[in-house]
């Protein structure tokens, strides 16, 4: 849980572009304090908050002027890979959003159906780290245990700027190997899986060769919606639990820039823009760790950070993430580099930035296969009401593979893949 500001203050209200309407109904959402359901319990306003967009819990509920609904942009992207039109209200609340300062619900419970990501964990709360590198350093941190050798040192600080030698990943002998540029393309029991089976078959590709390896057991630590392609033995009932956990398409975007005065002049550090490309873009967190130093002034070099979704609000969410697949892997970069150049200028102009002149290296991180869906209480039942969960079915062990991924866990975050990481083991070894 993460409290969030509109920003709705009543210097930028009295500035931005809106209609005299519009500003008064921010104010409204933000002030006042109104409860719809003035009757019921905290458990029954959130039940029914957990059926409601929050698009429609400021319009409908609230009956206030969709003009209002723009200035939350694209805050909900970074978690959910979708806008408010898709966002539960009761979600909203747990984020910390406003309109719901009149209808007492308890903040330290969770609704029906609540992600877990609005819900308070004391852990969440006291705990905050951030790599410089992102999730890098976990992997590399990883094989630095799995093969001492190929990540130099040995603390969480000195692997940032460590150097990995990748000839060592590979070797005969040594106990785990770890095999790069060879994408696995089959995978099978030899013998029935159900019973005489003793070993499994794996086919990758090697350059132009196919090549086999077999093992006692295997572990399928990949995306759900591709496994059934890899392993076309598995029971239908699994095969459509794991077709059913389409990922978020997301793009993270690092700009490197000759200084970021333009930033200390306008007084900003992360800046929202709900009609560009990207939809916010802003200053990544200072981090030192080791000999890794961050800027130490504004006339220091310094990478942006831009992120955008690409959400289509009014589909259903699934189509959401179906239409921004598509147009993430059709849009060509030098449509994206255009949209940056022109996006600082706009933003930074005013502080002095000129991109021409400022911009040193863009990077376009496209996932079109990102985040694992989160299950969303306005089109899963089965997670709003309690039911049988699809990554549930999907995740079983079939004969001598396990199933393992952050899709496993339907939660699309470092500690659900290492959480069903290790539970597929426990799955192998309990055979």
């Amino acid at each position: 849980m993460s409290g969030y500001s509109t920003g709705l203050g009543d210097e930028y209200l009295e500035q931005a572009p809106l209609s005299a309407q519009v500003k008064r109904d921010c104010r409204r959402l933000r002030d006042d304090r109104f409860d719809p359901w003035p009757g019921e319990t905290s458990d029954q306003k959130k039940a029914r908050l957990a059926r409601i967009s929050y698009a429609d819990f400021i319009t409908k509920v609230w009956q206030l002027d969709a003009g209002v609904l723009p200035l939350f942009g694209g805050s909900t992207h970074g978690l959910f890979g979708v806008g408010i039109d898709a966002v539960p209200a009761q979600d909203a609340f747990g984020l910390g959003f406003p309109g719901f300062q009149g209808m007492k619900l308890d903040p330290d419970t969770g609704g029906p159906g609540q992600n877990l990501d609005t819900i308070p964990h004391p852990e969440m709360l006291e705990h905050y780290f951030h790599f410089p590198d992102g999730g890098a350093s976990i992997a590399r941190l990883l094989v630095r245990r799995l093969i001492p050798s190929a990540v130099p040192g040995s603390t969480m600080d000195d692997v940032v700027t460590a150097r990995a030698d990748y000839s060592r990943l590979d070797r005969s002998d040594s106990d785990v190997r770890i095999r790069l540029s060879s994408p696995v393309m089959r995978v099978r029991h030899l013998g029935d899986p159900r019973s005489a089976a003793t070993r499994v078959e794996v086919t990758y590709s090697r350059g132009a060769e196919l090549k086999r390896v077999t093992g006692r057991t295997a572990i399928l630590a990949c995306w759900h919606s591709v496994i059934p392609y890899l392993c076309q033995e598995l029971p239908e009932a699994q095969r459509q639990a794991m077709a059913s956990a389409i990922k978020v398409p997301l793009v993270y975007t690092n700009v490197l820039i000759r200084n970021w005065s333009a930033f200390r002049k306008l007084g900003v550090r992360s800046v929202m823009t709900p009609g560009m490309w990207h939809l916010s873009m802003g200053l990544d967190l200072p981090v030192a760790m080791g000999s890794y130093r961050h800027s130490q002034t504004s006339e220091e070099p310094v990478v942006i950070h831009l992120s955008n979704a690409l959400a289509s609000p009014g589909l259903l969410i699934r189509d959401q993430h179906r239409v921004g697949r598509d147009e993430l892997l059709a849009i060509d970069f030098a449509t994206i580099e255009r949209g940056i150049r022109q996006q600082l200028a706009r933003v930074l102009g005013p502080g002095g930035f000129d991109p021409a002149r400022d911009i040193l290296a863009i990077t376009v991180n496209r996932w079109p296969h990102g985040y694992a869906y989160q299950y969303n209480s306005l089109f899963d039942e089965f997670w709003r009401d309690g039911g049988e969960q699809p990554c549930v079915v999907a995740r079983r062990p079939f004969g001598r593979i396990a199933i393992a991924n952050s899709d496993a866990g339907a939660y699309a975050y470092t500690d659900s893949a290492i959480d069903h990481g290790y539970r597929a083991v426990q799955d192998i070894l309990n055979l």
